[in-house]
């Protein structure tokens, strides 16, 4: 009886065993068989009979055949990149840009994105294309248009690059110029000719204020001529007394100045006046 319970517990043991070796087996099968698509991503197949499958697969827990399939993940969130552009105005002047983009694939497109360019289809395709299409709007204006009209040049560069960029299945949520620099000659030549105006605004002021001091020197004159001829008149009407009443009234302001005066002493005429001199 004892060696009848030792039989039936191996065999129990080896069954629990079997069991748990058989999940085992059943959990790894079903990794290699599942895989998972987290949020603001998208997945295609690549199947190594048929190639890359049409379908694109979204968020969730798909199906793969082991060995044979294989998951491609794909981020199509949005995301953000710049590239730095050296190019030539329409005069001949070297300019720096730095155009920051958003961008994200079209899901529809993966596979054909995957087949033609590959998972980094932005290292890829954006610069060269940004470098293609920067060059040739900014071509078309001078540098001084570049600065007086860079909302228009904005809106030429996003057109232009969205359609380049839709061909190859890539959307662009935003374009924008956050950095445009020229050369040094061209600097240089805008601070002459800063300096250049500024002296011309010196002498304009100048030449204003010589106008203005002389149309005030001649309204002067004007005035004494005129002044000149009213005081001949009065003298030709009433003779000598207008010069003596000047006279009079210039005498009584001296007299009152000096009324008001504390070093001065008045000495009225004809009365004698004692000075306590010393002997």
């Amino acid at each position: 009886f004892i060696k009848l319970e030792a039989v039936v517990s191996t065999q129990s043991t080896g069954r629990i065993v079997s069991l748990a070796g058989l999940g085992f087996i059943a959990v790894g099968a079903a990794s290699q068989c599942l895989y998972n698509v987290d949020a603001g991503e998208a997945a295609i197949i690549f199947d190594k009979l048929a190639g890359v499958k049409s379908g694109v697969y979204g968020e969730g827990t798909h199906f793969k055949v082991p060995i044979l399939q294989s998951p491609i993940i794909f981020d199509i969130k949005s995301r953000p990149r710049s590239v730095n552009v050296t190019t030539g105005s329409k005069d001949l002047q070297n300019v720096n840009l730095i155009l920051r983009i958003l961008f994200h694939p079209d899901p529809t497109l993966l596979p054909s994105i995957f087949t033609n360019v590959g998972v980094d289809y932005d290292e890829r395709i954006l610069p060269s294309i940004v470098d293609e299409v920067l060059k040739s709007v900014v071509a078309k204006y001078d540098a001084s248009e570049l600065i007086t009209q860079r909302e228009a040049v904005s809106q030429n560069v996003a057109d232009a690059l969205t359609q380049r960029a839709n061909t190859f299945g890539i959307y662009l949520d935003d374009i924008s110029i956050t950095h445009l620099t020229f050369g040094a000659d061209f600097v240089r030549a805008v601070e002459s000719k800063q300096v250049a105006q500024q002296e011309a605004e010196k002498s304009r002021f100048y030449v204003e204020k010589a106008e203005f001091e002389k149309t005030a020197a001649i309204m002067t004159a004007e005035g004494d001529a005129e002044a000149a001829k009213m005081l001949s008149l009065a003298f030709d009407r009433v003779g000598d007394s207008l010069i003596e009443l000047r006279k009079m009234e210039a005498a009584e302001e001296i007299a009152n100045n000096l009324s008001h005066a504390r070093n001065v002493t008045y000495l009225p005429k004809d009365k004698g006046m004692l000075l306590n001199l010393p002997a």
